[in-house]
Order: C-alpha cells, then sequence, then structure tokens
C-alpha cells in the first residue's frame, strides 16, 4: 500500500526539481462505434469518447489538489483510427470527430489517429496513410502514429518509403506554423499498446473498453540526487542512486494512476516512468549525463552514460510498481531538453551521435527540426535507421522529424509550450534514394525466431 507519508517525501522534488504527473492518458476502444455509414461512425465516436472522458480533467485536478502534485497533461488515446472506417473521406470524418471531442473534454491532445502496418497494409490503411497530412493539417488535438516495423515481422520498407513523403506534405501543409503538424506525428518500430505519451499514445486492440495510464517524469529530481551525491561516487553508487530515485517517482505516478482508474471507473492499465523533459530550467535528461561527468551531451562516453540512467531507471519503477510499461526510460527530444538544446548550438551533438544514443534509451529520434529542403528519401532512410535499430535490439524506437519550410542549418523554431525551441540541425547530404525506393520488407532478425 502507498500512504501519503511517500507523498509528503516528494515535496522537495516537486518544489525544487520540477518533478510532476506528466500524464493522465485515458485509453478508450472505440470497436463498437463503427458502422457501415462513416457519418454514423463519426457520431458515435464522438459521444463516446465524450460521455466516457467527461470527468477525466476534474478528476486529474481534483488529485492535484488532494495531493499537492502537479499533473500536468490530461489526455485521451483511442483504438488505432485505421480501423474504423475504410476510406479517406471516412477517415477525415473520423478524425475531425475525434479532435472535436478533445476540445470538448478540455485535454489538449489525443492519441489514435494510428495504423500498425509493419508486415503490409491492407487497402482501407493506404487509404489512412493518405489522410494523414491532411488530418493533422485541418485539426488541433490529433496525434498520429504508424507502426512501420518489428521484430517479428521486419520493416516494411515501403510503409517507410511512404511515411517520409507523407511528413513532407504535412510540413507543407503546416508551413504557416513551421511544419507543427510534423510535431504530432510519430514513426514506430515495435511500438507499444499502452504508452501514455504524445504523439505515440493509442489504445492497443489487446486493451480493454477504458483504461488508465498515468506518465511520471522527474528528470530534475534524479540530476540533483546526483548533484548531491557528489563528484567521487563510483559507477555502481550513481546507478544505485538513480534506482532509487526512480523507485520514489514510481510510487506516486501508482498512487495517481490507481485513484484515477478508480474515480473514473476504468481499468488500471500501467505507470510509465519516462524521464521526459521539459525546455524548463532544471528539467533536463542531458543535464543528468553531464552531472554524471559528461563535459557536453554528445561527447564520447554520452552513449554509455545514457545506457546505464535508463537501465538504472527502469530497475528502479519496476521494484516500485505494480504495472509498469508503456515506453520506462529516458527520452532525449531535442526541442523539448534545454541541454539538449544547448548541445546542439555549441556542436557537440550531432544527429548521427543521437541516432547512437537511441540504441540505448526507451524511444529514439524526438523531436528534430531539419531543414526545410530535406529529401523526403532522406527523411525515409533516418526512419529505417531507427526501425533497425529497434528490430535488431527488441525495443521501441521511433523517429519525430520535423522538416521545417524555410528553414537551413543554423536557424532555430520556436514551437512553445511543452514542444519548445528546435535549433535545424544538419544531416547528411548522400542520397539514399536508390536504396528507399526499392520495394519489399526487410527480413525478420534472428532474434525473432525465439519459438
Amino acid at each position: 500500500m502507498i500512504d501519503r507519508n511517500e507523498i509528503l517525501e516528494t515535496n522537495e522534488m516537486i518544489e525544487k526539481d520540477n518533478f510532476d504527473v506528466r500524464t493522465i492518458t485515458m485509453g478508450i476502444s472505440l470497436f463498437d462505434c463503427i458502422d457501415g455509414d462513416s457519418r454514423k461512425t463519426a457520431e458515435n465516436i464522438y459521444t463516446k469518447i465524450t460521455n466516457t472522458a467527461k470527468d477525466l480533467v476534474a478528476v486529474g485536478d481534483d488529485l492535484e489538489n488532494e495531493y499537492g502534485i502537479p499533473i500536468v497533461n490530461k489526455r485521451i488515446s483511442v483504438t488505432p483510427a485505421s480501423l474504423l472506417a475504410k476510406d479517406e473521406k471516412g477517415f477525415i470524418l473520423v478524425a475531425n470527430a475525434l479532435d472535436k471531442a478533445a476540445a470538448a473534454c478540455k485535454v489538449n491532445f489525443i492519441g489514435g489517429y494510428t495504423a500498425l502496418v509493419h508486415k503490409g497494409a491492407t487497402a482501407a490503411e493506404e487509404a489512412f496513410l493518405a489522410t494523414i497530412p491532411e488530418a493533422l493539417s485541418s485539426t488541433e488535438r490529433l496525434c498520429a502514429s504508424v507502426n512501420a516495423a518489428s521484430t517479428r515481422a521486419g520493416i516494411n520498407m515501403n510503409a517507410v518509403r511512404r511515411m517520409g513523403g507523407i511528413i513532407k506534405k504535412t510540413a507543407e501543409l503546416t508551413r504557416e506554423k513551421d511544419a507543427i503538424g510534423c510535431a504530432k506525428l510519430v514513426v514506430f518500430a515495435n511500438a507499444v499498446e499502452d504508452n501514455p505519451f504524445m504523439a505515440g499514445a493509442f489504445n492497443g486492440t489487446g486493451e480493454g473498453d477504458r483504461v488508465i495510464n498515468v506518465g511520471v517524469s522527474g528528470p530534475g529530481a534524479v540530476k540533483s540526487a546526483l548533484a548531491r551525491l557528489g563528484a567521487g561516487a563510483d559507477f555502481g553508487e550513481l546507478a544505485e542512486c538513480i534506482k532509487k530515485t526512480a523507485f520514489k517517482i514510481t510510487r506516486v505516478g501508482q498512487l495517481v494512476a490507481r485513484e484515477a482508474a478508480k474515480r473514473l471507473n476504468a481499468s488500471l492499465g500501467i505507470i510509465d516512468l519516462s524521464l521526459a523533459p521539459t525546455p524548463a530550467v532544471g528539467d533536463s535528461v542531458a543535464h543528468i549525463l553531464e552531472e554524471m561527468g559528461l563535459e557536453s551531451v554528445g561527447a564520447h562516453g554520452s552513449t554509455a552514460a545514457l545506457a546505464m540512467l535508463n537501465d538504472a531507471v527502469k530497475k528502479g519503477g519496476l521494484m516500485a510498481g505494480m504495472y509498469v510499461g508503456g515506453l520506462s526510460g529516458a527520452f532525449i527530444p531535442v526541442s523539448e531538453d534545454a541541454g539538449m538544446i544547448d548541445a546542439v548550438n555549441r556542436g557537440s551533438l550531432s544527429l548521427e551521435k543521437l541516432e547512437a544514443m537511441t540504441s540505448v534509451c526507451s524511444v529514439g529520434l524526438d523531436m528534430i527540426a531539419v531543414p526545410g529542403d530535406t529529401p523526403e528519401e532522406t527523411i525515409s532512410a533516418i526512419i529505417a535507421d531507427e526501425c533497425a535499430i529497434g528490430i535488431v535490439n527488441n525495443k521501441t524506437t521511433a523517429v519525430r522529424i520535423i522538416p521545417v519550410p524555410g528553414k537551413k542549418v543554423g536557424d532555430s523554431v520556436e514551437f512553445g509550450g511543452l514542444l519548445g525551441t528546435a535549433p535545424i540541425m544538419a544531416v547528411n547530404k548522400f542520397s539514399p534514394a536508390a536504396f528507399i525506393n526499392r520495394n519489399g520488407r526487410i527480413p525478420a532478425p534472428l532474434i525473432s525466431n525465439r519459438n
């Protein structure tokens, strides 16, 4: 059991280290909304979401006030939308219904405009993919994701190739807002069904009718704990310190998740302990790595430091929580992390080094802004590289990349809020087009044959 004494232990983390519950995300199944008439399906979707999640924000606010724990976001994830209609017109109706329902429920994002095409795509899923740019450019709260690879299936290179063009078109349609549509679109390998974080959240087909998943975060708390430990600590002591801090953070998340599920008459899903940074001072994963002894993130040793951090976070979280899941680990988004932004600007962190670091973090290349003239084949190749890292290492990887029209290396783009500021990063100029334009799948790796 968790009691209030454990919450009192977090007061300093809340007051000084930017500790918070990053999101309470309600997953909602929409399978019972499907009708032969897409317009009726959209109406059913709006009705179910607004009825099911009508109290989500109020319950989150109540828990924040009762326990004194900041709960930054209340969000919704739904059944992959590619399963809910059959043609482009129908999918756009679904997209608009999702966005309208999110506004009515007063949540900032709704995830689940999603397709799972890691082995192949049906005609309906092909139609769905074509709607992503329009859906993201015509809505405010909708988030989209595509799973293009898995360890069991390999990499669907046809889907990877297509996503390069979809990302470029999304950027063009939202160019007046510095390609903000691309910040709401992520391409996965090994996507998980219970991720509470945007833009990749969706309520998987193996999930129940309504479920509460909670994402907790605390980069500042981990950094402060390491600073108190001192420069003379050895690696074992560093790891133990991280584990103990992650344990405390996860216990808070478990309390919030359990109470939210009870009050919302929902199943308790998972607690996702992910060190998710924000642009706020003192809330940076990069600064944790620098506290370990790196002069700047991106220096040699960064991958090793991140591997230790990610592992210790998982171990501490697993000891503390009844159900730990999602992506649990450390996120390394560029625009959302003040330390990452500084590292790019001072020249210590490149796209290639970030790619290496994604082999040991909990996700992948996240919130990366690149020049607007980056070819779509290059974007597809970046996605393919991340998918390869994911399937070979049997882990989730992802790409959220933003080719900003009119911007070049040395410029920056301001997205505001949690999305932060993104410096435009250099991209390798040599072309992968002949490779990307081949057809078919990259076969599943040997690790997939476990039966």
